[in-house]
């Protein structure tokens, strides 16, 4: 099957999952999801935060992005891609907070990166509207300068139609799917994969049984997938989801983090079975346009080959 037939069997697929509210998840189970509740524990919530002064502060801590930088150590990163550079972008939810979008820009238009990834939820809601997002989303994509294109997958906030505007985006979506960069005699892989979170197919799994030998990286919206490609000897995990928590309580612990995984896996760097997993703390905002001890960041990752002077 051809990458167009296979696209259009997903299309058809998402789109029917769309339309109900079960999550559909890895291990088996369906849920029905409980955003409308949420929904109104979040009015009550934003109506006592603005009653008693914080949801200004909240707003503005929300646009206060940081642009991070990491070095990746690993043992077969091929030399050619020591110092391979990647911009990592998540939940930008753009329409959540008009202002983000100038905030997104000002950190990473002025660099130039070898690697653009996107790890999903471009827009604010879960479901209804999606257009609204295409003209802020161009803004950032086209002023990005990335060597080797910008890559992306979906998150359970996204609807399959924003695939449709992947040409005008400038952005290739990987769905359940592998793109090979080469450098020189050597390459690395990166495969993507749908959201697990609650579109959950036995394709996300088989797009992570990429038989090729070379240094892979895995794009998943959510760290539910790590153990699935920590098996099959991907060396780098690359995902987004719990915002960081958002809204937490002084030094940095989460009120919820949308996992199951709880706290685990739920921000910065983690390792599992020989892979190095990151979980981005995202640029926007969910819920409710605000942010506390949890900053909204940009990171730029840098691949590092490990050599004895480096361990």
């Amino acid at each position: 099957m051809n990458r167009k037939d296979k696209h259009l069997r997903w299309a058809t697929v998402r789109s029917i999952l769309e339309l109900d509210s079960i999550k559909h998840k890895i291990n088996g189970k369906k849920s029905r999801s409980h955003w409308s509740t949420f929904e109104k524990i979040l009015k009550f919530a934003t109506f006592f935060l603005k009653n008693f002064g914080f949801h200004r502060r909240g707003k503005k801590n929300a646009l206060d992005l940081s642009l991070n930088e990491i070095d990746l150590f690993f043992d077969n990163l091929p030399k050619e891609f020591d110092g391979f550079s990647i911009l990592h972008l998540s939940d930008l939810h753009v329409d959540g907070l008009p202002e983000i979008t100038d905030a997104i820009l000002k950190k990473v238009s002025d660099q130039e990166y070898d690697l653009c990834v996107i790890t999903g939820d471009f827009r604010y809601e879960t479901r209804g509207m999606y257009k609204q997002i295409i003209e802020p989303l161009k803004k950032i994509t086209l002023n990005i300068v990335s060597k080797n294109g910008i890559l992306a997958v979906l998150g359970n906030h996204d609807t399959w139609r924003i695939t449709e505007f992947a040409q005008e985006l400038g952005v290739h979506f990987l769905i359940n799917e592998s793109i090979s960069i080469a450098k020189g005699k050597n390459q690395i892989t990166v495969t993507g994969t749908d959201d697990p979170f609650k579109y959950f197919t036995e394709d996300q799994v088989e797009a992570l049984e990429e038989p090729t030998e070379s240094f892979k990286i895995a794009l998943v919206h959510t760290s539910e997938l790590s153990k699935v490609a920590a098996e099959r000897n991907y060396k780098l995990y690359l995902c987004g989801h719990t915002h960081g928590g958002q809204i937490c309580l002084p030094g940095g612990i989460p009120l919820i983090t949308h996992q199951y995984e709880g706290r685990k896996y739920f921000r910065g760097i983690w390792h599992l079975n020989g892979m190095t997993g990151f979980t981005s703390q995202g640029c926007g905002v969910s819920g409710m346009p605000i942010r506390f001890f949890s900053r909204g960041e940009i990171v730029k990752i840098n691949l590092r080959k490990r050599t004895p002077a480096s361990i």
